[in-house]
């Protein structure tokens, strides 16, 4: 007698658990293999910005390196060889995980001083304080100042975002507003060497030390606007005075961190928005990662969305009332740094002052 299988039953067939058993070795082999390039990939370019003084045979090393790869996976295959390649690409990671960072190095001139910040009760002395006059963005006559601040005098803060190029990469900086004095400029930024220049694969393999930069306005927005043909946007965040005492505090701490012990760089972990996002969870901020962290172009549409800038207006008109290129450009290069700084706010949400009435081409 035989048994009809019913055609409403759930168990799997043979054929089709083999398919699913198929799929998955294929998916794991996939992901093998991405994983595999990857870490290539990295071993590669980890060798070809090592600490080797030759250019030419770190191009040799990596070239080396790549070929041999390429060779075990994909035509030799044997286990004593991938072996070899396991212990090679261990000797690579040991290697460049021991590559310190310096401040003993031959550093271009506008960042060849790291800055200090010596809290001392409600006093923070400023010194390396950037000030430079610029004739063009190599040709500069440099000036470094001291400068004390009160904390209880800090009022707010502001985000500055400028880009090379308008899209989801540019460069973050802020601003710390006191009573009756210039605000304080910081701007987080690679510490380039002499005849270098930023690189943004070459800063994920320990090329670039980290400076933070502490300076006048007129000297960090104005070279970028003037001199580096950037376009700079301006917002004033939602910050009380507390929380904007603390933020401060933290930026000092790492300031002094770095004078007395060098850290690298690096685009996806050390960077510009990344750090003040960190600090600004230390100084109260509530929320979880988001992309726009890392496209830090687009980080203003993430400040909108989460109310931590001025949300009167619909972002795109947000967006290019706070465009402060034109007017950065257009203040007197004689103007003391608190008219610069009124100057660059003039007419932005939050910061009181309305926009200068538009000049007929007629009127007296």
């Amino acid at each position: 007698m035989t048994t009809r299988q019913d055609p409403t039953s759930t168990v799997e067939s043979p054929h089709r658990r083999s398919l699913a058993g198929r799929a998955a070795l294929g998916s794991a082999r996939l992901l093998w293999s991405i994983l595999l390039a990857i870490s290539g990939i990295w071993a590669v370019l980890a060798l070809h910005y090592s600490n080797l003084p030759w250019p030419a045979i770190r191009l040799v090393m990596a070239v080396g390196f790549a070929i041999f790869g390429l060779w075990v996976f994909w035509i030799d295959r044997r286990g004593r060889t991938k072996l070899a390649y396991a212990v090679l690409w261990i000797g690579v990671a040991v290697w460049f995980s021991s590559i310190p960072p310096s401040h003993d190095r031959e550093w271009r001139r506008e960042v060849a001083t790291m800055p200090r910040a010596i809290v001392d009760g409600d006093t923070v002395r400023l010194t390396g304080y950037r000030n430079f006059e610029y004739r063009d963005r190599h040709d500069f006559d440099e000036r470094l100042e001291e400068r004390e601040v009160s904390l209880d005098a800090l009022e707010s803060v502001d985000l500055f975002i400028s880009y090379w190029t308008e899209g989801p990469v540019g460069h973050t900086f802020v601003s710390f507003n006191f009573k009756d004095a210039a605000p304080v400029c910081i701007s987080i930024e690679t510490r380039p060497e002499i005849g270098q220049s930023y690189a943004p694969i070459a800063s994920m393999f320990k090329e670039f030390e980290l400076i933070y930069v502490v300076g006048d306005e007129r000297d960090l927005v104005r070279v970028r606007s003037d001199h580096r043909d950037e376009e700079i946007f301006l917002y004033k965040l939602k910050t009380p005075p507390a929380a904007a005492r603390l933020l401060f505090l933290e930026y000092c701490r790492r300031i002094e961190e770095l004078a007395d012990r060098a850290e690298w760089y690096h685009l996806l972990k050390n960077n510009c928005t990344l750090n003040i996002v960190r600090y600004k969870n230390a100084a109260g901020r509530e929320g979880s990662f988001d992309i726009r962290h890392l496209l830090n172009g687009w980080i203003d549409r993430y400040f909108h969305a989460t109310e931590m800038i001025d949300t009167t207006l619909p972002f795109a008109e947000m967006r290019e009332v706070s465009r402060i290129t034109a007017a950065s450009r257009a203040t007197d290069p004689d103007a003391t740094a608190e008219e610069f700084s009124r100057s660059i706010r003039r007419g932005l949400p939050g910061h009181g002052d309305p926009p200068d009435p538009p000049t007929s081409p007629l009127s007296d």
